[in-house]
């Protein structure tokens, strides 16, 4: 373990005025504070934070940062507090430590969701100091080299968390030997196997061919003094397991097939010297073609500065080439980190201004503002992940403007990365002055173009064709909103009929007052979520008049066998079939207007119940309409037929399903498949409905064209996520060309 005056003669060497009462101070604090507390090794816990600021030493931190690694578990674990921390170390210190602290009181259901809000929480104080972000990345890292000691599932779920979240980041702030680290021990962890079998390799490798990686130094050092470049630098190295075992993965590679699998970094004085450099090696060795990346021209968004070739060299090696000058080595070891080594404004050896905003950090900064905008916990870790793991294109406006988008990106997610509201109306592109398609994936260089409407509204389906979280989070915004919309208008009949049917007069004033009751926000989400069926307009009237006494449906024999006359609150009067309940014997009954039938709520014990003839399943949004004589229909809200009844609001039933309640039984649902007339297209189908335990009730087929059938199904699922799967499976049919839900 690391002794503390070890620690501080570190930070010395780098820094000769350190403050190193606060760093004396910081460590006693911690000591105290953790006292007998043990790590899972059995070690002091005293030596997590001590090794964790070691880590951050190699990147030249300052006293405060290494102060905040000894502290940074404090609050956490121990009886530590803001105020304390505060009091004897001052604010910043404070704010940084509080940043780094787990969010403990989480009512929350999933782990992911608890995951996700911890993630929001820590990059938001990133934001604010990307301290925060060096220290968390250290703390990982040790972790992770003492991971032998916690248990499997823990190991399997933290390696898991840092592949997936720590190492791309560390990787997206330019710090490749943290990400590289990472990566490795997570590999280990995740795919003991797979590691262990890649490293042998390697090693034999090695040994095969030993002193191959001096002999190509020696070479390109050489060759570069030779040529007036006598400062130059070669360093060789083999790369890493997890970047071996990524390339086989990615490009379907045995070990064998691997021809790259060394790389070497030549270091020189100054940027004319890489280019000379480049020249050099290019003259001397065959280039292969496609190979070539200029980084320094055009920087990754992290900072990364190289230039990148792969040559066929000495020994008829194929080695990759990274020509940088030692500025653009410090920054691509430790990233962000490097920045600090540098005051605001100061001049490096390249010619840059350098400011502690590096473009990294920005982009992160920038990030996090765009995916923090109110985004479920599952769908903030989907976009970070989505942000993190994406290589990266470089596109232009039409003024030069350089974006940087993940690869794979369309001009939707290029529209929405300029502003929210141009992606929001965004109805075509121009991609190099051509008028292009919006699925067109952009490529390097591209000029993009947005042509806008103001009336635009972003279709749902963008939502599966961009790859960036912004543009995600945005059309899921948008598209919520327009579908509040709807069911606010549906919402806000059925609370009319309601209110109305008690003696009252609704008004969104009148609702104001009861939002805190209904758990909403504002009227309009509550007026939606009644529309949806997600609260019931009798709590609604209940919230607002909570002195209303519910009335009742009286019910009576009609006369005629078997049915009984139904009068409402609002004063009609309608025919059910039914029986008269044991006891009553032709007498009055009384029912409560909001008991339940089956799976569907709102409804009154003794009405007949049916669904329109194209179905409802559970999941869809239902209404009921009432039929003088027959009973409810159960409609789906999407169904054209509810159109007939805009006008007869109170025939409109405000019904639901019930979900909590385990569903025993199918429900139908139509659908048309549009396929290929040509043998073994109704096999697939059949056999596609048969994987998923979809019952097929009734099937007809119609020649539509010569090439084209039309397949008509009545399928019986469980619910709305079974159905949707079906029709998810079936366009991905080779023999299909469309399928859609029938609602008439």
């Amino acid at each position: 373990m690391m002794r503390q005056y070890e620690l501080v003669e570190r930070v010395q060497q780098y820094k000769p005025d350190a403050n190193e009462a606060l760093l004396n101070k910081a460590y006693v604090y911690a000591m105290q504070k953790h006292g007998q507390q043990k790590r899972a090794s059995g070690d002091p816990y005293i030596s997590h934070p001590l090794e964790v600021a070691a880590i951050l030493t190699d990147m030249h931190l300052d006293e405060s940062t290494i102060a905040v690694a000894l502290l940074h578990d404090t609050i956490e674990d121990t009886t530590a507090t803001r105020a304390e921390i505060d009091e004897l170390f001052g604010e910043d210190i404070g704010r940084l430590v509080e940043g780094l602290t787990k969010i403990k009181k989480l009512d929350l259901v999933t782990k992911k969701a608890k995951q996700a809000e911890n993630l929001r929480k820590l990059l938001l104080a990133i934001s604010d100091d990307v301290r925060v972000l060096l220290v968390k990345l250290a703390d990982r890292l040790h972790n992770m080299r003492t991971l032998d000691h916690m248990s499997a599932d823990k190991r399997a779920r933290i390696s898991e968390e840092t592949m997936e979240i720590y190492a791309p980041l560390a990787g997206r702030m330019g710090m490749q030997d943290m990400r590289e680290e990472l990566e490795e021990l997570s590999f280990r962890h995740m795919n003991p196997e797979a590691y262990e079998t890649v490293t042998k390799r390697l090693e034999e490798l090695s040994k095969r061919n030993e002193g191959i990686v001096k002999k190509i130094e020696a070479e390109l050092r050489d060759l570069l003094v030779a040529s007036g470049l006598t400062s130059a630098y070669v360093k060789g190295r083999q790369k890493k397991p997890y970047s071996v075992f990524r390339k086989m993965q990615s490009k379907s590679l045995s070990f064998e097939q691997l021809s790259d699998v060394y790389g070497f970094r030549l270091i020189v004085e100054d940027i004319p010297s890489c280019y000379r450099a480049l020249g050099i090696v290019h003259t001397r060795w065959r280039v292969v073609p496609g190979r070539f990346k200029d980084y320094i021209s055009t920087p990754k968004q992290n900072d990364y500065r190289s230039l990148h070739t792969t040559i066929v060299g000495p020994s008829s090696q194929r080695i990759e080439l990274q020509i940088r000058t030692k500025r653009m080595h410090e920054i691509a070891e430790f990233g962000i980190a490097a920045h600090t080594l540098y005051k605001d404004g100061a001049t490096n050896a390249d010619g840059d201004i350098l400011s502690r905003e590096s473009n990294a950090y920005s982009w992160l900064r920038h990030t996090i503002e765009a995916l923090a905008e109110g985004d479920s916990p599952e769908e903030f870790l989907e976009h970070t992940k989505l942000e993190l793991f994406q290589d990266q294109v470089f596109c232009f406006t039409p003024k030069g403007k350089l974006i940087a988008l993940p690869r794979g990106a369309t001009p939707i997610d290029f529209a929405y990365a300029v502003h929210t509201n141009i992606g929001d109306t965004t109805v075509g592109a121009k991609i190099n002055g051509r008028i292009m398609p919006l699925v067109t994936r952009l490529a390097n260089g591209d000029e993009v173009e947005i042509i806008r409407s103001g009336v635009q509204v972003p279709p749902a389906a963008w939502e599966e064709i961009v790859v960036t979280g912004k543009a995600r989070a945005a059309i899921r915004r948008a598209t919520r909103m327009a579908i509040r919309k709807q069911y606010a208008g549906l919402g806000h009949r059925i609370l009319e009929r309601t209110f109305n049917r008690a003696g009252k007069i609704f008004s969104r004033e009148a609702m104001k007052p009861a939002l805190h009751r209904l758990g909403q926000k504002d009227v309009e989400d509550a007026i939606a979520a009644v529309g949806r069926g997600e609260m019931s307009s009798l709590d609604v009237l209940r919230a607002v008049y909570p002195d209303h006494q519910d009335e009742r449906v009286t019910v009576k024999p009609s006369g005629d066998d078997g049915w009984f006359n139904v009068r409402s609150a609002a004063g009609m009067i309608f025919k059910i079939p039914g029986k008269t309940k044991a006891g009553h014997d032709g007498g009055h009954s009384e029912i409560d207007a909001d008991t339940d039938i089956g799976p569907i709520r709102g409804l009154s014990g003794n009405v007949d119940v049916k669904f329109a003839p194209t179905g409802a399943v559970p999941g869809d949004r239902i209404v009921g309409i009432m039929d003088q004589g027959k009973g409810i229909t159960i409609y789906p809200i999407q169904s054209p037929s509810l159109q007939r009844f805009d006008d007869q609001p109170d025939r409109w039933i405000d019904v639901r399903w019930d979900l909590d309640e385990a569903n025993k039984s199918r429900f139908m649902a139509r659908i048309m498949v549009n396929g290929l007339n040509e043998p073994g297209t109704l096999a697939k189908v059949a056999q596609t409905v048969a994987g998923l335990d979809v019952n097929i009730r009734l099937l007809n087929t119609v020649r539509v064209a010569a090439d084209f059938t039309e397949m008509m199904l009545e399928v019986e699922v469980w619910d709305l996520r079974q159905l949707n799967q079906l029709l998810a499976q079936m366009k991905e049919l080779d023999c299909i060309a469309t399928v859609r839900r029938l609602y008439e």
